[in-house]
């Protein structure tokens, strides 16, 4: 019997559609960019769903680069993989999620609201059954923000069993084909979306236990500011795998849902005693606040919140010093641009020349989180506000973002 040829698969499209800033908080929608440059460790991903992160509407507002493609966060399938990748299992038509830097002036082809992006192999996540294209794309920049802030800069012990690295299967959504030194595959494969993980659903972890305050030396505090935004759901999830006792501050309408994502206890922030109940409940021996909001209200209440013997207060943005009132306290903030290893050339404060080791962590990072990744129900995903109406719904959720029209929510949009 004759056999015949397998079919040809259709080449990479020569354009893309992409939102492009245009000036001071505005973006504008291009019908004809170029695919972003591809390098040899990197891969090049199919977006299917992106999901807006408060810097991407910060960055329009402060620093604009006009002509640079907007967007950090992603999901979708591999087509194509560069000849230095070392990741063995990121194959053509494997789903992935990650976040790259959106708006960056020295790269202005590649960012993630467009429908193709450029990634380093050693920095993205493999997407599993369990997690929708919606989900994956939600937790990009916020479980790299936990790692770059909490696990890097304080060095506390990691959620995740030392010298783990990624395992479990991956998933395959597109046919695969392998043709010389590099993978590429139909970029107009039908999009899957796992039918197990509904949009703004997840697999919940058991509630926590009643919170009681505990006696000094008992349990290692530490206060999440604002734990009800999708940096600090994530991180009271990974401070308790860690061991560690998250405490939080949220509005009280969040409060069983903080609690339920591993918070011995929730504060209104609202109250004009929360920082003192925060000490008192630690027994005055809190000395680590992550702020996920990061303005003069904040960082008030989380230095009031720290115990007697001072620590370590981390903010999402550069500190703002008129609230620095306590010299037993260490303020720093995340920068997690540097997590790619390349010089971060932005205006004061934000410069950074590059960082080797800032990568090296965060490859290990990426490794060692992934065994969480892979399991049901060790991750769970921010609540979803799913947006229509693809590049252009993007649009209408920045203008949302930048009016603080965002409250408990992630907005992500299907392409």
């Amino acid at each position: 019997m004759q056999v015949s040829p397998p079919r040809q698969m259709d080449p990479l499209p020569r354009t893309q559609r992409a939102l492009k800033v245009r000036g001071p908080s505005e973006v504008q929608l291009h019908e004809a960019c170029p695919l972003p440059a591809f390098e040899d460790d990197e891969i090049l991903v199919r977006v299917r769903c992106v999901a807006i992160n408060p810097v991407d509407a910060k960055v329009l507002d402060m620093a604009p680069p006009v002509g640079a493609t907007a967007g950090c966060e992603f999901a979708g399938d591999v087509v194509r993989v560069g000849r230095s990748v070392k990741h063995g299992r990121l194959k053509v038509g494997v789903a992935v999620f990650g976040f790259v830097w959106g708006s960056h002036s020295n790269r202005p082809d590649n960012g993630a609201f467009a429908e193709f992006v450029a990634v380093a192999g050693d920095l993205v996540y493999l997407l599993p059954p369990h997690l929708s294209y919606q989900q994956g794309a939600s937790l990009g920049v916020a479980l790299q923000t936990v790692g770059m802030g909490v696990y890097y800069l304080w060095r506390l012990r990691p959620p995740y069993a030392a010298g783990r690295g990624a395992s479990g299967p991956g998933r395959r959504t597109a046919r695969q084909e392998t043709s010389g030194e590099t993978q590429e595959m139909d970029a107009t494969a039908p999009r899957h979306v796992s039918p197990s993980a509904a949009v703004g659903s997840s697999t919940r972890p058991p509630p926590s236990t009643p919170a009681m305050p505990r006696e000094p030396g008992t349990g290692q505090y530490v206060l999440v500011y604002g734990g009800s935004t999708a940096c600090g759901a994530l991180a009271l999830q990974m401070i308790r795998k860690s061991g560690l006792v998250p405490v939080c501050t949220c509005s009280a309408r969040n409060f069983a849902m903080v609690k339920e994502l591993g918070a011995q206890e929730a504060f209104d922030y609202h109250s004009p005693t929360c920082g003192d109940d925060i000490r008192r409940y630690t027994s005055d021996t809190l000395a680590y606040a992550l702020d996920c909001i990061t303005d003069l209200g904040s960082m008030r209440i989380c230095y009031a919140a720290m115990g007697r013997g001072g620590g370590k207060y981390m903010g999402l943005n550069p500190v703002p010093l008129r609230a620095h009132s306590r010299r037993d306290i260490k303020p720093d903030y995340i920068l997690v641009y540097t997590m790619f290893g390349k010089e971060v050339s932005l205006p004061r404060p934000f410069g950074r020349p590059a960082r080797p080791k800032d990568r090296v962590f965060a490859e290990g990072w990426y490794r060692g989180t992934q065994t969480l990744v892979d399991t049901p129900g060790e991750i769970r995903p921010h609540p979803l506000d799913q947006g229509s109406g693809g590049l252009h719904g993007v649009i209408k959720g920045l203008d949302r973002m930048r009016k603080g029209d965002v409250s408990g929510v992630k907005l992500v949009y299907e392409l």
